[in-house]
């Protein structure tokens, strides 16, 4: 008989549409909590747990050094589970009902400056051949789409349309957005597939970018490809590509463009997960109201 922790995993992959690593680190936690409860309340089944079991936890979690926004994951993992118990009806009332979050300090996403890409892009030097065309692209890619790590990796050659030069890309829950696609980028894709031909082998055939040896990206290789070149113009503590999906959606606000279309082309579903790059533009902002309003003499 599947157990309620196999159910919900099954929940998440098929009805949730999560992808393999959310379920993965749902997984964890909630084993992570099935083990502490063992031993410490000699509870072999989590299902039946009091919020004061819970809150034990999350003390032991703070006194290990776990961050807020760290501990706070773990605990909506295990939200979620209890509220797919009581979707299936094991459980009356979830004991994480009257929870609430620990507050976390807001981490201040610094996005590049304009010099900052227009160093990285045209004053730098890139490796000869495939590398150094394929990396180049992919920072281009980021900037000037707003793509996810996740959505770049997973990019197939069935994702560009050369005839609306627009560009496929399946986000959060399998969710496909269309976005467009610069004649510069597209330059560089047409250098990059004639580097790509001439690769000795190619195992994963179907994906867009792939490494010297033919096998397609891994979370890693993308965000030591950014660090690599980033660190070369900046002094930036963050330097990944998260950090390039702000530089773009601030970049795009600071030059006109509407929240409403950069809610689409970020692929969010509500604009509350847009206005947190808002604050990015604010001194923008600042200056366009100091220059035009008539009172500022």
């Amino acid at each position: 008989m599947q157990s309620n922790v196999e159910a919900f995993i099954d929940y998440l992959q098929l009805q949730k549409n999560y992808s393999l690593h959310t379920v993965k680190a749902y997984l964890a936690d909630v084993h992570e909590f099935e083990l502490f409860t063992k031993e410490h309340f000699d509870q072999e089944v989590i299902d039946s747990v009091v919020y004061a079991q819970i809150r034990s936890w999350i003390v032991s979690l703070v006194d290990a050094g776990l961050s807020s926004s760290s501990v706070n994951r773990k605990i909506s993992s295990l939200k979620s589970y209890f509220k797919f118990l009581l979707r299936i009806k094991q459980i009356e009332k979830s004991p994480l009902l009257k929870h609430k979050a620990l507050k976390s300090p807001k981490k201040i996403q610094i996005p590049f400056s304009e010099r900052e890409i227009d160093l990285v892009l045209n004053q730098i030097s890139y490796p000869e051949g495939f590398e150094g065309i394929r990396d180049k692209l992919i920072i281009d890619l980021f900037y000037t789409t707003g793509i996810r790590k996740a959505e770049l990796i997973s990019l197939k050659l069935s994702s560009i349309d050369y005839g609306s030069t627009t560009l496929k890309v399946v986000g959060k829950r399998n969710k496909d957005r269309i976005v467009p696609l610069l004649p510069i980028v597209l330059e560089q894709f047409n250098r990059y597939f004639s580097e790509r031909n001439l690769l000795p082998q190619i195992k994963d055939s179907n994906y867009l970018f792939l490494t010297k040896k033919g096998v397609k990206l891994n979370d890693t290789f993308v965000y030591r490809l950014i660090n690599l070149y980033f660190s070369a113009i900046s002094e930036k503590v963050k330097k990944s590509p998260h950090i390039l999906r702000h530089t773009f959606a601030t970049h795009m606000l600071n030059n006109g463009a509407d929240l409403n279309s950069v809610k689409e082309l970020l692929g969010h579903s509500s604009l509350a997960s847009t206005q947190v790059y808002t604050h990015s533009s604010l001194s923008e902002l600042k200056k366009v109201y100091q220059d035009a309003h008539p009172r500022n003499n």
